[in-house]
């Protein structure tokens, strides 16, 4: 019987399979930021076992509130940077140095196909993107994934997703997950991996599949998979280019974690987007999705671009497009976090920066801080948002608040507009309507 990416994934790192339908695998990476992992760190100091099972394999990151707000987010900034410390962790990033986890660690080259990663963050399903197999997990299995190495899964069903037809112009890669998501329910997933596969999927870039991946969980997917191809060795041949003769002898590597062509999934959807327009959420839960000429002339107080979801240099260039020439509304107030300081200096350099300065744009340093209503755009009681991050539950980005999820360019057409509004790169027009 064929095997599905992530079935074969498990496979390749089984440790044991206790029981009917759990599986124990080895991790080649275990990621790490100040909000949960602080809490991990202390339960196995309490126990007797500092200890970590391979410096060389964690990865560690201040993101969440960046630079600390207050005493309690400083003291979990502290735990972090004392235990990476202890442990010689070499890949920790601290203030300056330090981006959004799931922006920085593939940008650093740390996730590869067929890489099995967990993290205290339910979006860590983001680095499916490269054909890993990549997870959230829970405070206990993060304590044994930094002990042993290992975490324990049930054994995985996939649900196979193909995006088959052609994105019409402004229409991105948030668009789409948001249709998936609409179609299928924030249930539709449920202790499943999404593979995701069709031609759609094949011409975007990593960073467009980056976004498909991270709202996987969304759908209530335990983690969101592409088939690995020449785009993903694109990204990673500056790391990998001295494992490989050349890109073609990479490409026959990883096409070893492709699914198999009578693999079985729980399912098939053809999901065709030829007519898929921008859209946007519209109520509390992810799968509330309507297109945004439904929702023209819903004022907005806030516009917020950045995110695990959409603060890539990509996400960046689209929004500025969208911006050039053109001033905010005066009842708008709107933000900026580039997603990692290297991709601020590539925004510095290319004068997006400039742009949404000149839009009349907030810009941040990178920080997770808005999406969870931590800082740096935290909402008050009866506002409105349109952000590009990847959740709209009552009161996620401040008590009382509401978010609608949209991909950059509506978010840049909404913030000069004043409303939510289609950007011209969809209407066609010369500017945002």
């Amino acid at each position: 019987m064929g095997k599905t990416i992530a079935q074969k994934i498990f496979d390749a790192h089984r440790v044991d399979r206790p029981a009917e339908g759990m599986e124990v695998i080895g991790l080649d990476a275990v990621f790490c930021h100040e909000i949960t992992t602080p809490i991990a760190i202390n339960d196995l100091v309490s126990r007797g076992r500092d200890e970590v099972f391979d410096p060389g394999r964690i990865k560690a990151v201040i993101d969440h509130v960046s630079p600390a707000k207050d005493s309690k987010t400083a003291t979990q900034g502290k735990i972090l940077r004392d235990w990476a410390r202890r442990h010689d962790i070499k890949d920790f990033f601290d203030i300056g140095q330090n981006g959004i986890c799931h922006a920085l660690f593939p940008e650093q080259g740390f996730v590869r196909p067929g890489f099995t990663i967990i993290m205290g963050d339910s979006h860590t399903c983001t680095h499916g993107a490269f054909g890993a197999f990549a997870a959230g997990v829970g405070t206990t299995d993060l304590e044994v994934g930094i002990l042993k190495g290992v975490c324990a899964f049930r054994s995985p069903e996939t649900l196979r997703v193909d995006i088959t037809g052609t994105l019409r112009p402004g229409v991105f890669a948030k668009d789409v997950i948001l249709s998936v998501i609409g179609r299928i329910g924030v249930g539709g997933a449920t202790n499943q991996v999404i593979e995701f596969h069709g031609p759609v999927v094949a011409a975007m870039s990593m960073e467009a599949r980056m976004t498909l991946c991270n709202m996987a969980i969304e759908a209530g997917g335990t983690s969101g998979i592409c088939p690995p191809d020449a785009v993903t060795i694109d990204y990673l041949w500056p790391f990998i280019k001295t494992i490989y003769t050349d890109k073609a002898a990479a490409l026959e590597d990883y096409s070893r974690w492709l699914p198999d062509p009578d693999a079985t999934y729980t399912s098939i959807i053809d999901h065709d987007v030829s007519n898929l327009e921008p859209m946007s959420t519209v109520g509390y839960k992810p799968d509330q999705v309507v297109a945004v000429a439904a929702m023209e002339n819903t004022p907005v107080d806030q516009v917020y671009i950045g995110s695990c979801t959409n603060g890539r240099i990509e996400d960046l260039r689209i929004a500025a497009r969208v911006l050039a020439g053109q001033r905010i509304n005066n009842r708008v107030r709107a933000i900026v976090s580039p997603a990692t300081p290297t991709v601020y200096r590539q925004a510095l350099d290319e004068g997006i920066i400039a742009t949404f300065l000149d839009a009349g744009f907030c810009v941040t340093n990178p920080t997770c801080g808005a999406c969870l209503g931590m800082s740096n755009g935290v909402l008050a009681a009866g506002e409105v948002c349109a952000s590009t991050t990847n959740r709209n539950f009552n009161g996620r980005m401040g008590k009382g608040g509401q978010v609608h999820l949209v991909s950059p360019a509506t978010a840049a057409a909404t913030a000069i507009a004043g409303r939510i509004t289609n950007s011209q790169l969809f209407t066609g027009k010369g500017e945002a309507s």
